[in-house]
């Protein structure tokens, strides 16, 4: 036998269950919030979260309505982007980073947020941004895996907004107004990728 544990009484326990009641509902934590943060909304995706002091909290597409996908190239590697997302001193994520040797998908914000990664206010509040490992001028690191996986989260997301699948709507960060960003570069394969969301 444990002494120094005390055991609680019945009448202990309903003093206890008592208070508990007795504080205000809205002052004990959401359920839901928690469950919210860790959720994805592209099942396949992992939850790598950003900083919340790195995007915008708003309700979309019920605050603003989402007609494009931006697509993006690190200039880092996918565990540095993931740490540089992370950080609140950088103001800057993308809803989501697809992982070069496998096309691994992160989810760092959600859909419904405002992701700060076109560089233009009117283009965040109306885009998805979708960062790919690697650098505009090593081809080697848009692999088969990277531009199959990223494809089909691009397919998802376009499903789901009723976004078109062609360039207009599916652009590159060179394309938002106002940017001085060339990526994805000129050796991102705008050809293959589209045919591969439309197969998706």
């Amino acid at each position: 036998m444990d002494r120094a544990r005390p055991r609680l009484s019945r009448r202990r326990l309903l003093l206890k269950g008592a208070a508990l009641a007795a504080v205000p509902y809205t002052l004990l934590p959401d359920p839901r919030a928690a469950a919210r943060s860790g959720t994805v909304d592209y099942p396949p995706a992992e939850w790598q979260p950003a900083s919340s002091s790195n995007y915008t909290v708003s309700d979309r597409p019920a605050d603003y309505a989402i007609d494009r996908v931006v697509i993006h190239v690190t200039q880092e590697t996918y565990s540095n982007t993931l740490a540089i997302f992370a950080n609140p001193q950088k103001q800057v994520s993308a809803h989501y980073v697809v992982r070069s040797a496998d096309g691994h998908v992160a989810q760092c914000v959600h859909e419904a947020a405002i992701a700060w990664h076109a560089g233009n206010w009117s283009y965040n509040t109306r885009s998805i941004g979708i960062e790919h490992e690697g650098w505009v001028d090593q081809p080697g690191y848009f692999t088969n895996a990277l531009y199959e996986q990223s494809a089909r989260l691009t397919a998802a997301v376009c499903a789901r907004y009723g976004i078109p699948r062609d360039r207009e709507h599916i652009i590159g960060h060179y394309q938002v107004p106002g940017t001085d960003h060339t990526d994805p570069g000129p050796v991102w394969d705008w050809v293959r990728y589209i045919r591969l969301v439309n197969f998706s």
